[in-house]
């Protein structure tokens, strides 16, 4: 029988498998920090709306806030960033196995802080996912022009999702009583706020007016889409689904993101990648059978909409 929940899963990961695809259109005319800012802002809007159509207010806590600031910067300011400049020079098809390993780098940061036990599924699967990034950064062939930098840049925002996954998971997740739509779009705000000031600090405009039209529709589809509305079907879907069935929307986004980006943008994919993409959802189903990989979320956990691309 067909899930009732199960429409909505899969529209979540479409928004957020079809975000690389956004990204990869936006960077073609706009500077990685305005990609990053654009989105972060648009996502804000989107979530504070939600926040005051639900009835529901900002927290007041200042050390909350504090929190806030220093989750935004691994959640999402320095990520969003990362996955920008990093589609300059890789398909978004590789920019989303990328981000597949997520769930790994929470994982290893989380044993590192000693808030999860190690054990050996837990390290074999570790051990497999980095076998997997090894075959999708094709070790044994040199990579022309910037793919390298590139592809270490993605690498780099998965491991800032979950370094800061863990950081929500130690500090905020389970200890406050503000609902995940509250504590994400504070999350997105102090981002919002952080991103505008580096943006301007490094002599980049905030926007580009003159930015043709499929940039800005691509700004809104990431921002509203993939950094808003997906994190409001994310709630809906979690209910009804539950957390660990929920979380398992990971496996999907490198089929969304390569089917945009071969058939719209003719992107070409190399053997080794789909086979390194492989290995680390291997690697990403042997760990979870030892343990609950966060679901993706803003705020509370390391695989949100925000941490979705």
């Amino acid at each position: 029988m067909l899930k009732p929940w199960l429409p909505g899963f899969l529209l979540l990961a479409a928004i957020w498998g079809n975000s690389f695809f956004f990204i990869k259109v936006a960077v073609e005319s706009l500077q990685p920090l305005q990609v990053s800012f654009g989105r972060m802002a648009i996502g804000a809007l989107v979530l504070l709306l939600a926040v005051l159509l639900s009835g529901k207010r900002l927290p007041s806590d200042p050390r909350l806030w504090g929190h806030f600031q220093i989750a935004s910067i691994v959640l999402t300011t320095l990520p969003f960033t990362l996955f920008a400049y990093g589609e300059q020079y890789v398909s978004s098809v590789v920019a989303a196995i990328w981000n597949a390993t997520t769930p790994l780098c929470t994982l290893a940061f989380t044993l590192l802080l000693r808030t999860e036990k190690a054990t050996r599924g837990r390290v074999a699967g570790l051990g497999l996912g980095f076998a997997g990034v090894m075959v999708v950064l094709g070790v044994w062939q040199p990579m022309a022009g910037g793919q390298l930098g590139g592809s270490l840049a993605c690498f780099g925002a998965a491991a800032c999702y979950g370094l800061g996954g863990a950081y929500m998971g130690r500090f905020i997740t389970g200890r406050r009583p503000e609902p995940p739509v509250v504590l994400a779009a504070g999350q997105l705000l102090s981002g919002t706020v952080q991103l505008a000031v580096i943006t301007l600090l490094a002599g980049v405009p905030l926007v580009d007016l003159h930015a043709p039209a499929p940039v800005w529709w691509s700004l809104l589809g990431l921002g509203g889409l993939g950094t808003g509305v997906a994190y409001l079907l994310l709630y809906w879907v979690q209910v009804r689904a539950g957390v660990t069935t929920t979380s398992t929307v990971t496996y999907l986004l490198p089929v969304f993101a390569a089917i945009s980006g071969v058939v719209i943008l003719g992107e070409h994919i190399s053997w080794n990648q789909p086979a390194g993409a492989l290995v680390i959802l291997a690697a990403i189903a042997l760990t979870q059978r030892t343990r609950r990989i966060p679901t993706p979320q803003p705020a509370p956990d390391s695989d949100s909409p925000t941490a979705r691309a």
